[in-house]
């Protein structure tokens, strides 16, 4: 069954093909994360993780958008060496992902998605992208609120306090029956 399958090396790779790849690379490795961490509750750097790849992504462009510019040699070298750092990331992520290390694959999902980033900006400069910096201030803020709506005093009351309202309420209700009995 082999063939002779013939190439023509003379036609040019799409000089394009970076921006795809980094997005669909990046689209299956925060699906992978987000499955990982599904079963629990995120920590503050979890979301933050998630938050930073899904603004990196949000309204990637096409390859023909008018938004994305044509790349110089020196800038498609610069694309190159940026998708064989995130390759080596994902390599690494895949590894903790089997070792069941969620903070190393939290730290990596980072380190990917900033390799993604610096991708998109060279292909799409005029795009405005947050640092994960930015993401992880905004996160944290409402990781901290989240967190602060849990009263523990309230949420986890002793038996003595248990007793005390049960005892409060029925002599309420007590009272409330009296009243309407006389």
């Amino acid at each position: 069954m082999s063939e002779n399958v013939e190439t023509n090396t003379a036609e040019p790779q799409d000089p394009k093909i970076g921006l795809k790849i980094a997005a669909e690379r990046l689209s299956i490795v925060r699906y992978v994360f987000l499955v990982q961490i599904e079963d629990g509750i995120a920590s503050a750097a979890q979301r933050a993780s998630l938050e930073y790849a899904d603004a990196v992504l949000i309204g990637w462009p096409e390859t023909d958008s008018p938004e994305v510019v044509d790349l110089t040699d020196a800038q498609l070298k610069v694309v190159r060496e940026h998708m064989e750092l995130m390759e080596s990331y994902i390599s690494k992520f895949s590894q903790m992902e089997h070792d069941g290390d969620i903070d190393g694959m939290t730290d990596t999902l980072i380190r990917i998605t900033e390799r993604v980033a610096e991708v998109r900006r060279l292909y799409q400069p005029e795009f405005p992208l947050p640092t994960f910096a930015e993401i992880r201030r905004v996160v944290q803020d409402e990781w901290d609120e989240d967190m602060g709506k849990i009263d523990p005093q309230e949420s986890d009351p002793t038996a003595d306090e248990i007793e005390h309202e049960t005892e409060t309420a029925d002599g309420q209700a007590a009272e409330a029956n009296e009243s309407g009995q006389a």
